[in-house]
Protein backbone atom coordinates (compact mmCIF):
# COMPACT_ATOMS: atom_id res chain seq x y z
CA UNK A 1 0.00 0.00 0.00
CA UNK A 2 1.02 3.44 -0.53
CA UNK A 3 1.62 5.19 2.80
CA UNK A 4 2.80 8.20 1.58
CA UNK A 5 -0.42 9.28 -0.36
CA UNK A 6 -2.33 9.40 3.02
CA UNK A 7 -1.26 11.97 5.74
CA UNK A 8 -3.55 11.65 8.53
CA UNK A 9 -2.79 14.00 11.75
CA UNK A 10 -3.38 12.23 14.88
CA UNK A 11 -6.30 13.98 17.16
CA UNK A 12 -4.57 16.71 19.70
CA UNK A 13 -4.84 16.22 23.50
CA UNK A 14 -7.72 18.72 23.36
CA UNK A 15 -9.61 16.94 20.74
CA UNK A 16 -9.53 14.10 22.64
CA UNK A 17 -10.33 15.59 26.04
CA UNK A 18 -13.60 17.55 24.19
CA UNK A 19 -14.40 13.73 22.90
CA UNK A 20 -14.29 12.58 26.36
CA UNK A 21 -16.31 15.37 27.57
CA UNK A 22 -19.39 14.74 25.21
CA UNK A 23 -19.07 10.78 25.30
CA UNK A 24 -22.21 10.83 28.33
CA UNK A 25 -23.84 12.57 25.59
CA UNK A 26 -23.20 10.84 22.66
CA UNK A 27 -24.11 7.69 24.71
CA UNK A 28 -27.77 8.75 25.81
CA UNK A 29 -28.41 9.72 21.98
CA UNK A 30 -27.43 6.37 21.23
CA UNK A 31 -29.78 5.16 23.58
CA UNK A 32 -32.26 7.51 22.70
CA UNK A 33 -32.17 6.63 19.08
CA UNK A 34 -32.25 2.92 19.93
CA UNK A 35 -35.53 3.61 22.02
CA UNK A 36 -37.17 5.33 19.26
CA UNK A 37 -36.38 2.57 16.88
CA UNK A 38 -37.93 0.32 19.27
CA UNK A 39 -40.94 2.43 19.46
CA UNK A 40 -41.20 1.84 15.39
CA UNK A 41 -40.63 -2.01 15.51
CA UNK A 42 -43.25 -2.36 18.31
CA UNK A 43 -45.80 -0.86 15.90
CA UNK A 44 -45.06 -4.17 13.69
CA UNK A 45 -46.14 -6.46 16.55
CA UNK A 46 -49.65 -4.72 18.15
CA UNK A 47 -47.42 -1.86 19.97
CA UNK A 48 -46.08 0.50 21.25
CA UNK A 49 -46.79 -0.79 24.36
CA UNK A 50 -46.44 1.37 27.65
CA UNK A 51 -42.94 -0.01 28.52
CA UNK A 52 -41.67 1.19 24.71
CA UNK A 53 -43.12 5.09 25.65
CA UNK A 54 -41.48 5.05 29.37
CA UNK A 55 -38.23 3.94 27.60
CA UNK A 56 -38.38 6.64 25.19
CA UNK A 57 -39.12 9.26 27.89
CA UNK A 58 -36.45 8.09 30.35
CA UNK A 59 -34.18 8.77 26.85
CA UNK A 60 -35.42 11.76 26.11
CA UNK A 61 -35.13 12.93 29.51
CA UNK A 62 -31.05 11.37 29.95
CA UNK A 63 -30.31 13.38 26.45
CA UNK A 64 -31.12 16.07 28.18
CA UNK A 65 -29.22 15.74 32.08
CA UNK A 66 -26.65 14.99 30.03
CA UNK A 67 -26.57 18.27 27.49
CA UNK A 68 -27.20 20.23 30.25
CA UNK A 69 -23.97 18.43 32.32
CA UNK A 70 -21.79 19.17 29.09
CA UNK A 71 -23.26 22.61 28.53
CA UNK A 72 -22.04 23.74 32.84
CA UNK A 73 -18.79 21.57 32.05
CA UNK A 74 -18.03 23.10 29.04
CA UNK A 75 -19.47 26.76 30.17
CA UNK A 76 -17.25 26.11 33.41
CA UNK A 77 -17.16 29.14 35.96
CA UNK A 78 -17.73 32.00 33.84
CA UNK A 79 -21.27 31.18 33.01
CA UNK A 80 -24.17 33.30 33.49
CA UNK A 81 -26.31 33.67 35.11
Amino acid sequence: MRDHLFHIDEPTGAELEAVENEWPLIIAELDLMEAELDVLDAAEIGGPFDLDWQRLRRAEARVLREAAALADRVAGPYRAA
